[in-house]
C-alpha cells in the first residue's frame, strides 16, 4: 500500500462491505490515521476496530475537509438521501469510488458534481480477502488515482476493468449476486441428498464441504473449469450420469442465462 500514506480516505458506510474493505486496508498498511470512517451507526466492533487502528468515527460528513480517496459503501436504496451532504469533502483532487449496485456516474455526479469517479462491484467474499470485484472509471480518472484505487480494491481480491459502465450491470448480475447462486446450488444438492436417502444435516455437510473444496480446487489449479469437470468425469459412470441431466438440451446453462438476465435488468432498473 505504498504511496496511499500521504492520502486520506473518507469511507461512508462501515456495514459488512465496509467493514471488511477497512479491514482490509489495515491489515495492509494503510495508516488508521489517514482513514475517516462516516457512519451514523456503527457497531461496537466497528467501533473498536476504528479506535484500535487510531482512525476517526464521524456521524456526518466532517467539516472543513476535502478527501482524496471518498468511499461510498452504502446500499443503493439510500444513496439519494446520503450523497447531498458529502459534496464538501470532494476536491479537485478527489476520486469518489462507489460499490452501490444500479447508481450511475451520471447519478452521483447530480449529487456530487463533476469528479473523477469510479464505479466498483465487489462480492461478499470479500469479506474473507477472497472477493474479485468489476470496475469501470470515467475520463477524469488519473492513472495516479486509478492505481491507488486498484490497491484499495484489491485487499479484497483480484480486480477486473472493464471497459463500459454498462458493462458494470452485468458484472453485478454475474459476480456480484453470483455467491448467492453458489449457495443456492449447496441448498438444492443437499436436499436432493436428503431426498436420496442421507439425513438431512449429513446431506447439508457433505454438499456444503463438496462445494467449498470444489471452489479451492479451481483456485488453486491452473487448468479451466471444463478441463476440471472433465477430469472428474468418467465415460459411463456416476458422474455421466447426473451431468446428461444437468447438461441436456443445455438446461442448466439456459436457467442461467435467464437468471443472470433478470439480475442485469434489475440492475438497470435501479439506476432509474
Amino acid at each position: 500500500m505504498n504511496g496511499l500514506s500521504t492520502g486520506s480516505i473518507v469511507l461512508v458506510g462501515a456495514g459488512n462491505m465496509g467493514g471488511a474493505m477497512l479491514s482490509g486496508w489495515l491489515r495492509n498498511g494503510v495508516p488508521g490515521s489517514s482513514v475517516t470512517v462516516v457512519d451514523p451507526n456503527p457497531s461496537e466492533a466497528m467501533l473498536t476496530m476504528i479506535a484500535e487502528a487510531g482512525a476517526s468515527h464521524s456521524t456526518k460528513a466532517p467539516s472543513g475537509k476535502t478527501a482524496d480517496i471518498l468511499f461510498l459503501a452504502v446500499k443503493p436504496q439510500v444513496m439519494e438521501q446520503v450523497l447531498p451532504p458529502l459534496k464538501s469533502l470532494v476536491g479537485q483532487s478527489t476520486v469518489v469510488v462507489s460499490v452501490a449496485a444500479g447508481k450511475t456516474l451520471a447519478f452521483m455526479e447530480d449529487h456530487l458534481g463533476k469528479a473523477a469517479m469510479v464505479r466498483a462491484m465487489p462480492n461478499t467474499p470479500a469479506m474473507i480477502g477472497r472477493g474479485i470485484t468489476g470496475a469501470f472509471a470515467n475520463a477524469e480518472v488519473s492513472a495516479q488515482q486509478r492505481d491507488a484505487v486498484q490497491r484499495l480494491l484489491k485487499v479484497s481480491g483480484p480486480v477486473e476493468w472493464v471497459l463500459s459502465e454498462a458493462d458494470i450491470n452485468a458484472v453485478t448480475a454475474l459476480s456480484g449476486s453470483g455467491p448467492a447462486y453458489v449457495f443456492y446450488l449447496v441448498e438444492c444438492m443437499a436436499e436432493a441428498g436428503r431426498k436420496a436417502g442421507l439425513p438431512a444435516d449429513l446431506a447439508m455437510r457433505l454438499a456444503r464441504e463438496t462445494v467449498a473444496g470444489a471452489g479451492e480446487l479451481l483456485h488453486r489449479s491452473p487448468d479451466d473449469a471444463s478441463k476440471l469437470r472433465q477430469n472428474v468425469t468418467s465415460p459411463g459412470g456416476t458422474t455421466a450420469a447426473a451431468l446428461g441431466v444437468l447438461m441436456a438440451d443445455q438446461s442448466m446453462q439456459t436457467l442461467f442465462d435467464h437468471a443472470i438476465e433478470a439480475a442485469r435488468l434489475r440492475a438497470e432498473e435501479l439506476a432509474r
